[in-house]
């Protein structure tokens, strides 16, 4: 393994730490680190609703504007002054979490291969954040907007896009009402134009988490509005360009870049926000593990259900018109889309381990672990236990390695995700021999296809198709969902179950155990 790719596996082993931390007090739905995507997503629209307001209400003259946001600030605090203070740390909010964000995504391995579109489109919108957030102090014209200006201003200049320096302009008595037009345009243009580049960052991300869970929404409001109470945001002194102010307080989530430029110079700058920039580009394309075989649609198994178009979590399968059956859909699967992680096999009707057929083949399925070979695999691991009490494991190969649980009487299962498991297979192990049926996979928010845990806990659980039947005894099946770093909580949820398997009362009717395959084909 590589110095960085070492390092960016430390890097993930705390980061998972942090997560389950927060999951104990939080939870996993309102956990903030799982949901970092929502957070931001979260701020930018109270940031564009407190935004309107402000536009409204403001006069945007260049000799009213501060008396203005003075009166809203300190006169109408309980209205105004709160709206002001929430977009202010709406703002911030999003800085923060977006920074988080790209620093999950990079070690969670998220930027390459199928990803490349939703990481390579997500880079300009760090620029339209920063250059909307820096434009609106701008238009408070107060002697921090003014310095904010015009170290922007000596910034540019230093581009030979201009004919004339961009400075000039503030000098006194050069400004007038058309330049604060300017900036209204640009800091309602902006926004919208970040909500645009936006939408086509997860455009290829299905069912894109754009609102976090209520509890986390409400929890978030409740803390800004804290803040807007405890700390509300003031403005500096009116903005005079005849002099400079002696001290001013620097927003550090936006306006870093400033001292950053007079510390090193504006081509220092350039070259910094350069590089990064490039570096975050050019991520995608250093060489990375090839991508697993995509899915493939069997077209004579394939009835045209939905289901995997459904449970896709990238948007990879697509329905068309079935080109032997008039009035059918059939499923196709497009590769570049496609994550190599089978929740569409684990969806499809026809992946039942009880079809009595002896080559098993599924409407879609993976073919570095087809159905079938799963099923032959589970018979003849499960033939081979011994002991009072045999248990079957279905892993997760992203998860907590759950392989390393198999010994005498506990056959291990490992899949590419969770969710590529058919709810039937349980009761087909339990029928076959297995005293017990244990589901492991990733924590609720860090699953490496996003709903591979949510999809298993919902089918097993009978919200979604195709779903566990309700006769399989729930006492016999039990969920352990664990990170890479929880092998202990596995294996002691492992030891758990193998004790309560074994209180269980022995005349207890369970169901008989047979050959699988002389079963009737069951949905």
């Amino acid at each position: 393994m590589s110095l960085s790719a070492s390092i960016r596996q430390g890097g993930l082993a705390l980061m998972q730490r942090i997560e389950s931390l927060f999951d104990a007090f939080f939870g996993a739905a309102a956990n903030p680190w799982r949901h970092l995507g929502a957070l931001g997503f979260y701020f930018l629209w109270i940031a564009l609703a407190t935004g309107i307001y402000l536009f409204i209400v403001l006069d945007t003259g260049i000799e009213e504007i501060h008396t203005s946001i003075e009166y809203y600030t300190h006169e109408q605090w309980w209205l105004g002054g709160i709206v002001r203070s929430l977009h202010r740390y709406a703002a911030d909010g999003l800085v923060l979490v977006m920074l988080l964000h790209i620093l999950r995504e990079f070690l969670y391995g998220r930027f390459y291969g199928f990803r490349w579109y939703s990481w390579i489109t997500g880079v300009p919108t760090v620029w339209l954040v920063y250059a909307s957030g820096i434009g609106g102090y701008w238009l408070v014209w107060d002697q921090l907007g003014l310095f904010s200006a015009v170290a922007s201003a000596e910034w540019f200049d230093w581009l030979p896009i201009f004919s004339t320096p961009a400075t000039r302009n503030f000098l006194p008595g050069l400004l007038t009402d058309r330049f604060f037009s300017l900036l209204v345009f640009l800091h309602i243009g902006i926004p919208l134009s970040l909500l645009l580049a936006l939408w086509v960052h997860i455009q290829r991300v299905s069912q894109s988490d754009v609102f976090p869970a209520r509890a986390l929404s409400i929890g978030t409001l409740a803390m800004l509005i804290v803040l807007a109470l405890v700390k509300p945001t003031v403005s500096h002194g009116k903005a005079d360009l005849s002099m400079a102010s002696a001290t001013l307080h620097i927003d550090w989530y936006y306006l870093f870049i400033h001292p950053l430029m007079y510390a090193t110079s504006p081509a220092g700058l350039w070259a910094i926000a350069g590089l990064l920039t490039l570096l975050l580009l050019a991520l995608p394309l250093l060489p990375h593990p090839k991508q697993a075989p995509v899915a493939v649609v069997n077209p004579p198994n394939c009835n045209g259900c939905r289901r995997c178009f459904v449970d896709c979590p990238y948007g990879a399968v697509a329905m068309l018109p079935h080109p032997d059956k008039p009035g059918h859909e059939l499923a196709r699967v497009i590769p570049d889309l496609c994550a190599s992680c089978g929740i569409c096999a684990g969806a499809c009707p026809s992946s039942t381990p009880f079809r009595s057929v002896e080559s098993l083949v599924t409407g879609i399925d993976m073919p570095q672990q087809p159905i079938g070979a799963l099923r032959e695999e589970m018979e003849r691991k499960i033939a081979a236990l011994s002991g009072p009490v045999k248990i079957a494991v279905f892993g997760c190969e992203c998860a907590a390695q759950a392989s390393r649980l198999e010994n005498a009487d506990t056959a291990v299962l490992n899949l590419m995700c969770t969710g590529l498991l058919p709810p039937s297979f349980v009761e087909y192990a339990l029928r076959g021999g297995a005293d017990g049926v244990l589901v492991t996979g990733c924590r609720e928010g860090s699953c490496a296809y996003r709903f591979g845990t949510q999809w298993t806990e919902e089918r097993l659980a009978g919200r979604r198709e195709p779903h566990l039947r309700p006769t399989v005894p729930s006492e016999r099946l039990r969920l352990a969902w664990a990170d890479g770093h929880e092998m202990s909580h596995l294996k002691a949820a492992l030891d758990d179950f193998r004790k309560h398997l074994q209180t269980l009362s022995a005349d207890e009717k369970r169901p008989r155990a047979y050959t699988p395959r002389r079963i009737a084909q069951h949905g």
